[in-house]
């Protein structure tokens, strides 16, 4: 599918993606939609920057900020440096053979690096490796937007210059300057050393790689859920979303084939939560493999 969509951020509305250093290498209509979405805080040390279940287009961000406030080569200028910092994406997806491996949301491969540390987090690329592996960073304020990366996983580390990277299963994750459009992973295993990052902080492409864990901390209930037309929490169809309490029926109904959620929620096939059901917990990149694919017509929250 290849239909676009907007999606409102907070409230529940209708509305119709260099020279390498010495870092390692070594040589249709739009269909009428609505959302909500639930913010988390982080720690105490980044009580500033909100979790967002979905993605960045099914929160309905601002065009030319975050992660789309990069050039083609996918380098920020001065101009668009404090836009580029308002959030991240951090989604499971497939680039390339690496599969699952975490993109951004231009659809960027995120890497990690070996020489780092993640017990306790540690970042030592800097300087001219910076720029060649531009960390990813956020500010005050910022928003990180998890689908299919458990946000247990993600935390956040300070680096030598100041700034806050993230990280995710404690390694400190980057992007590579050669990587110009989604699907690139030509920093693949430059000089041995770099690796994309599972939605776990595992390497992506080796023997280890497993799927990212679907489950929220356990008691934990959903409130909101967005839900994709495709599967892998895709961005190619179209997204909807709901929030609240007790059940709700959604606005298109036998859509769904992922979704993404902060915490537990039951779905039903038939308007006012009758019908089949499931309960699910967390993001599920896969409907069909639980035989609920098309399904979900309502949903329960609580």
């Amino acid at each position: 599918m290849n239909r676009k969509y907007a999606l409102s951020v907070a409230a529940l509305v209708a509305v119709g993606a260099v020279v390498l250093s010495a870092c390692g290498e070594k040589a249709a209509p739009v269909s009428t939609e609505v959302t909500a979405t639930d913010e988390y805080s982080v720690d105490k040390e980044q009580s500033d920057v909100s979790f967002f279940a979905g993605t960045a287009k099914a929160n309905n961000a601002a065009e030319g900020t975050g992660d789309w406030a990069k050039g083609d080569d996918g380098t920020v200028n001065s101009a668009r440096a404090e836009s580029s910092r308002k959030w991240v994406q951090l989604r499971a997806g497939k680039a390339g053979a690496l599969d699952p491996v975490v993109v951004n949301g231009s659809g960027l491969t995120l890497y990690r690096f070996d020489k780092d540390s993640a017990a306790p987090s540690k970042s030592v690329c800097a300087g001219d490796c910076a720029k060649t592996w531009p960390p990813v960073t956020v500010a005050k304020g910022s928003k990180v937007f998890v689908a299919g990366v458990p946000k247990s996983a993600v935390g956040f580390v300070t680096r030598d210059d100041g700034s806050t990277q993230v990280t995710i299963g404690g390694w400190p994750v980057y992007r590579f300057a050669k990587d110009t459009k989604a699907g690139d992973t030509k920093g693949q295993g430059v000089g041995g050393t770099w690796f994309g990052v599972t939605p776990t902080g595992a390497k992506a492409g080796t023997p280890t790689t497993t799927a990212p864990p679907t489950t929220a901390p356990s008691g934990q209930k959903a409130t909101s859920v967005v839900l994709f037309d495709e599967p892998r929490f895709s961005e190619d169809g179209a997204a909807e979303g709901t929030a609240g309490s007790g059940c709700k029926n959604l606005a298109r109904p036998g859509n769904a084939s992922s979704l993404s959620a902060l915490g537990s929620l039951k779905l039903w096939s038939e308007k006012d939560c009758k019908g089949k059901s499931l309960v699910v917990t967390g993001d599920v990149p896969d409907l069909a493999a639980l035989g609920f694919d098309n399904l979900a017509t309502s949903v329960f929250f609580g």
